[in-house]
């Protein structure tokens, strides 16, 4: 099989992905993490998740319920946007300092939506929870005239927006990386070239390293971009990026930008320049 031409929302790679806008700054998957990384910290693409509330509005979160990020407890499915609007999504958030800071000062779960009027210009790598979300999330990015910047990714085949249609770039199901992790140390490379725009894939899963250097070489032969999560240390950081790592998803994106302008001379976002 050849390989995919590079999609364009892939450029300009190292990237610097803002994991859920970055969750060790501000509450993550809210307005507030999203502007944070990318006013303060140059961050070319925001990682969020989706999922649909009980009457449809698809929402940014990332677990099925809300009670690990809010002063709500129940699952998102189970409620309407009119109750998960009113919760508090700073609730549990602590911050570098040990600080609940965000606690009280209104910060809310945003509908996907939201976020696509709020950073027009901004490339969003999604990943839609449930299965009931990707087809409504992929019309609506459509009906947006957005599909140039946004990535869907899904963890299970059944739902690849690509199998649905979907027009924009997709990254590569938990089945694509399992069969290319297991073959690319074949003679020659081996046989196998997943069928999608870029490999998303963890540092370690499980207590064994997935990414090394010459699964990376591999990728690249095959015009396959590598982004790795979720990274937070700087020595790490450094280590993909000589392997040839083309993007880094972090909750650290302070500590990502900095390490991109000491290794590639990117410049300095504003707020590493105070």
């Amino acid at each position: 099989m050849p390989p995919r031409p590079g999609h364009p929302y892939l450029a300009g790679a190292p990237l610097l992905f803002a994991h859920r806008g970055g969750a060790a700054l501000a509450p993550e998957n809210t307005l507030e993490a999203f502007r944070s990384a990318v006013e303060a910290w140059g961050a070319d693409i925001l990682e969020l998740d989706v999922h649909r509330t009980a009457d449809g509005e698809l929402v940014v979160i990332h677990d099925a319920t809300v009670d690990r990020t809010t002063d709500g407890s129940g699952a998102i499915a189970e409620m309407p946007w009119d109750q998960v609007r009113e919760l508090d999504a700073g609730y549990h958030f602590i911050d570098l300092q040990g600080e609940p800071s965000f606690r009280g000062r209104g910060v809310r779960i945003p509908r996907f939506e939201d976020l696509l009027e709020a950073f027009p210009r901004t490339r969003l790598n999604v990943d839609a929870k449930g299965p009931d979300a990707q087809r409504p999330l992929m019309e609506m990015v459509l009906r947006h005239g957005a599909q140039h910047r946004v990535l869907l990714a899904s963890e299970h085949e059944e739902g690849r927006a690509d199998r649905h249609g979907y027009p924009g770039p997709v990254s590569a199901s938990r089945k694509q990386i399992t069969w290319f992790y297991l073959l690319h140390r074949l003679p020659g490379g081996g046989p196998y070239t997943p069928r999608t725009d870029v490999l998303q894939i963890p540092w370690r899963w499980d207590g064994r390293q997935v990414t090394t250097p010459r699964l990376i070489r591999e990728a690249h032969r095959r015009n396959l971009p590598v982004h790795v999560w979720t990274v937070d240390d700087p020595a790490l950081m450094r280590t993909l990026l000589r392997w040839g790592a083309d993007a880094i998803q972090t909750d650290r994106p302070d500590l990502l930008a900095r390490v991109l302008h000491e290794e590639t001379g990117r410049p300095l976002p504003p707020a590493a320049e105070r």
